[in-house]
């Protein structure tokens, strides 16, 4: 007992720390550039406390029952030698996950009430549903074929340009976004787990370079389905202007924003709303466990507790970041834009991007993972660090896409050239880890932070259409950290190389 309180102080004091870099830029803006005090700034303290219990509590959970179930799955499934099985399980995991993402929710119905209903809240979920659960079919199967990652990414991404220049503008940032609300904080520890776990248990596969990747998959193929089903839903709709209306989530941040209000029953309904989010992955997990391999549980007694604390870490992190980071975070972007100083905007953009990127959970699960499985060679540490200056100069690029009014798919384009650019010379561990970083980045605190910012920009700046304008700068999010990191592991690898000179 007192060993695990001594693991959970220490989690405690980790989470505290991550935290540092949001409470640092919030306050230098409210004080420095807004030149006021917060109303509500005790609800804020809190609020952030609650969140860095939760991120200790998630951890600690993810180490005791996601992580290990998911290893010990892939291991099983390994052993059976059914790869119809194993690829149904894949895509179940993938699509189950995906359709009830809250982020890919908020995202759809924004969508919806912008688009004069061209665009369906339910078929853009199934849409991207079954895209995911075929990406992380198709990633499974790569493991299993031993194939390295990047033929399959770099084909994508070149599959994603062709159809990028058939669909219509209103789809793309739309399309581009989707691939980054994919992946899900209790998704991506355990999709993580499968493929190293799967890669641990083949002969000749390496954890490293073959276990990664599986992420990557799902945040490529949505924005490839997505334009599809664009191209399609224009073409039956018609010619019709796109509906320009202020979105209402937009206005009520605005005039809300300020104010956080404690209700009980909503409080109720978030906890139900986590264990809704949860549930389809513990009946997949628990199902093909004891009906398709046959088999109890290991440690179940652990596995339950671990997957428990989860659940109450997930739900205590959305509480913490209703009452303490998304009020004020909301105001700041709200009061800058209407300040018309677009430095301000680019400064936000980059310090907000960085500061939560350091806060994500999904990134937080795969740093630990990396640096355990490349035996401490990638510190967790400098792999966020690395992975939050892409996301902090892409979002802060888009930002400035958006006030300049430049088309999305410029961009996004040239970038992936850069990417492909860099796999070729980036050494082959690196690889498959950028592309997962680029997954993971926009999750449960950087979403709903970034998508207000965008949206925001656009109902702002005159000219902007926010169904054009406000979406992709998730996409910049998860574009840029795949460059930088790659860019981490060829700096390494050169460094490596002079040390073994001298």
């Amino acid at each position: 007992m007192n060993e695990s309180l001594k693991i959970f102080a220490g989690d405690l004091k980790n989470s505290f720390k991550d935290l540092v870099p949001i409470i640092v830029v919030v306050a230098f803006f409210q004080i420095a550039i807004i030149q006021a005090m917060p109303n509500n700034l005790t609800s804020i303290i809190i609020g952030l406390t609650i969140v860095a219990v939760g991120l200790a509590l998630f951890i600690r959970g993810l180490e005791l029952g996601i992580f290990p179930i998911g290893e010990n799955l892939a291991t099983d499934f390994a052993k059976k030698g059914s790869v119809f099985w194993l690829l149904i399980f894949a895509f179940t995991i993938g699509f189950s996950t995906t359709v009830a993402e809250p982020a890919l929710i908020a995202i759809a119905d924004k969508a919806a009430s912008i688009s004069d209903g061209k665009v369906d809240a339910f078929f853009l979920r199934m849409t991207v549903a079954l895209s995911v659960g075929f990406a992380i079919a198709l990633g499974t199967l790569r493991i299993l074929l031993g194939h390295p990652i990047h033929y399959y990414i770099i084909s994508g991404y070149i599959l994603v340009v062709i159809v990028t220049f058939f669909a219509p503008k209103e789809i793309i940032g739309l399309a581009y976004d989707s691939g980054g609300v994919t992946t899900s904080t209790v998704t991506v520890p355990l999709v993580a787990a499968l493929g190293i776990g799967l890669a641990s248990s083949i002969k000749g596969r390496n954890p490293v370079i073959d276990g990664f990747g599986l992420i990557a998959f799902a945040s490529l193929t949505p924005m490839i389905f997505v334009q599809i089903y664009g191209i399609i839903v224009y073409a039956l709709a018609g010619n019709n202007d796109v509906a320009t209306a202020v979105l209402p989530v937009v206005e009520a941040a605005q005039t809300t924003a300020v104010v956080y209000e404690f209700d009980l029953v909503k409080k109720l309904m978030d906890l139900v709303g986590v264990i809704k989010d949860v549930a389809p992955i513990l009946i997949v997990i628990f199902f093909f466990q004891y009906i398709i391999i046959k088999k109890p549980v290991a440690h179940l007694h652990k596995i339950i507790t671990g997957i428990i604390m989860v659940i109450l870490g997930l739900y205590a992190f959305i509480v913490g970041l209703e009452m303490g980071l998304f009020p004020i975070g909301e105001s700041i972007a709200f009061q800058l834009t209407a300040m018309k100083n677009n430095l301000l905007i680019y400064l936000f953009a980059f310090l907000i991007g960085f500061s939560t990127t350091m806060a994500e959970p999904s990134l937080l699960a795969i740093a630990i993972k990396v640096e355990e499985i490349s035996e401490g060679n990638i510190k967790q540490m400098i792999l966020r660090l690395v992975v939050a200056l892409g996301v902090a100069f892409g979002i802060a690029l888009g930002a400035y896409r958006i006030v300049v009014g430049d088309p999305i798919h410029y961009y996004i384009i040239a970038g992936y050239i850069v990417v492909i650019i860099m796999t070729q010379f980036a050494p082959r561990y690196i690889v498959p880890i950028a592309y997962d970083s680029g997954g993971v980045t926009t999750s449960t605190v950087t979403v709903p932070l970034v998508a207000a910012l965008g949206l925001g920009l656009a109902e702002n700046i005159d000219g902007r259409n926010p169904l054009i304008d406000g979406f992709g700068l998730i996409a910049f999010a998860s574009l840029f950290p795949m460059i930088t990191v790659m860019g981490y592991g060829i700096y390494s690898e050169r460094l490596l190389k002079k040390a073994e000179k001298k």
